[in-house]
């Protein structure tokens, strides 16, 4: 077995046993939150803590994992998500109360950063020819994951309550980082002089300018978190709206559906004939366009089938959209690869945070149909204006007259 199979075979398996623990802590957690304080603004609290964590970790993880790479950063975030986890085993629950927005920062923190190390080091495990099939199958475990979790959370809790699903998803944790440990990285490539006295942002701000449909991508991204932060806000208030007495089980029907989609679009996604950036980017693009039109038409049905059905192209354009997205960023030299990565991290969070406190009171005022129809119509207008752009640019240097040398 060559060391990219090999290196690949723990990536995967190490990603769908974490993200298997990590969809049934988040099924869970938040409704321990709510139990616990029966406040929904401890709820509310606690998410911005999270995403406050992962804002967090992308503003410090290009300048940590230039001193801290490989293979040992990524377990200690694993240690670290397991050990903030046990805090709610050992300590009591009438105490839990002010400790929980500190897991919440914990977590996110500990998910960002191990995102955005692995991420960024990818092309150090792989062979750049199998980056695509890996991503894919990375995403594909995820989607797994999501199916698996989301369906045996509620189960788990009824029958063994909350502690063992947070004591199982600890477990999950450490049997990451063990995967994670045999691990063996290529050399990272020297970062030029020039772009450390000029500073991270900086030369982040130029290698954009210099690769403008990866800006494009970045853009498009941050207008597409905006989308799914409304259909997330919008998810059991459909369920609800079209099933009042089994709302919880028609959501993690939804949910199956979707994360089954994505599996499916992953799959197809590393399949497509050709693998050069353009392909990358027009997977990406098309990936979105999809994606929204399928969320947009899920919250029109008036059916739980009709629910059921748009969720499926929804699914496959995420599968799509994320396959594309991360293998053609990880196509970037590795000086400006990290800081991509921190910089979509920080979209990603500050996107989805600030997506949710925006949707929420559209709810009170709009059918859940034309919020998601208002927010997912940003990121497809975020497409097309980024594609004329792009035309625009490519029209304009082909007419420019060539210098002579």
């Amino acid at each position: 077995m060559t060391t990219t199979s090999r290196n690949a075979r723990l990536i995967i398996t190490a990603r769908l046993i974490s993200d298997f623990g990590a969809f049934l802590n988040m099924v869970a957690l938040a409704t321990y939150v709510y139990l616990l304080s029966n406040s929904a603004m401890s709820v509310g609290i606690f998410l911005a803590s999270r995403v406050g964590g992962g804002i967090f970790a992308s503003l410090i993880g290009t300048a940590f994992y230039r001193r801290c790479s490989g293979r040992l950063p990524l377990m200690a975030f694993d240690l670290l998500r397991a050990a903030v986890l046990g805090l709610l085993l050992i300590v009591p629950v009438s105490q839990q109360a002010l400790l929980l927005p500190l897991i919440a920062f914990g977590l996110g923190f500990g998910n960002s950063m191990f995102a955005i190390g692995l991420n960024s080091q990818l092309p150090r495990l792989i062979e750049p020819a199998q980056l695509l099939k890996t991503n894919a199958w990375i995403t594909s475990a995820s989607s797994m994951a999501m199916v698996g979790g989301s369906l045996v959370s509620g189960l788990l809790v009824a029958g063994f309550g909350f502690e063992t699903v947070f004591a199982l998803n600890a477990v999950t944790y450490l049997l990451a980082a063990v995967l994670i440990a045999p691990l063996r990285f290529s050399a990272p490539e020297p970062v030029a002089e020039s772009s450390a006295r000029q500073g991270e942002w900086s030369a982040l701000l130029q290698g954009l300018r210099s690769a403008p449909v990866v800006a494009a991508m970045l853009a498009v991204t941050m207008a597409d978190t905006l989308g799914s932060a409304a259909h997330n806000v919008g998810f059991p208030i459909i369920s609800k709206l079209l099933t009042p007495d089994s709302a919880s089980t028609t959501l993690g029907l939804m949910l199956a559906v979707w994360a089954a989609g994505k599996l499916l679009g992953a799959r197809i996604a590393s399949r497509l004939n050709g693998s050069e950036n353009v392909h990358l980017e027009r997977r990406y693009f098309g990936g979105v366009l999809l994606m929204s039109c399928g969320f947009i038409l899920m919250f029109q049905q008036h059916s739980v089938v009709g629910l059921l059905l748009f969720s499926l192209p929804a699914g496959l354009g995420d599968g799509f959209s994320e396959v594309g997205l991360m293998s053609r960023l990880q196509r970037e030299p590795e000086p400006l690869r990290l800081p991509i990565f921190s910089f979509l991290t920080l979209l990603q969070m500050t996107g989805f945070g600030v997506g949710m406190l925006i949707a929420a009171p559209f709810y009170e005022w709009w059918a859940p149909g034309a919020v998601v129809l208002l927010f997912h119509g940003i990121p497809l207008a975020t497409v097309l204006s980024m594609k004329i752009l792009l035309l625009r640019r490519a029209r304009v240097a082909r007419s420019s007259p060539t210098p002579v040398p």
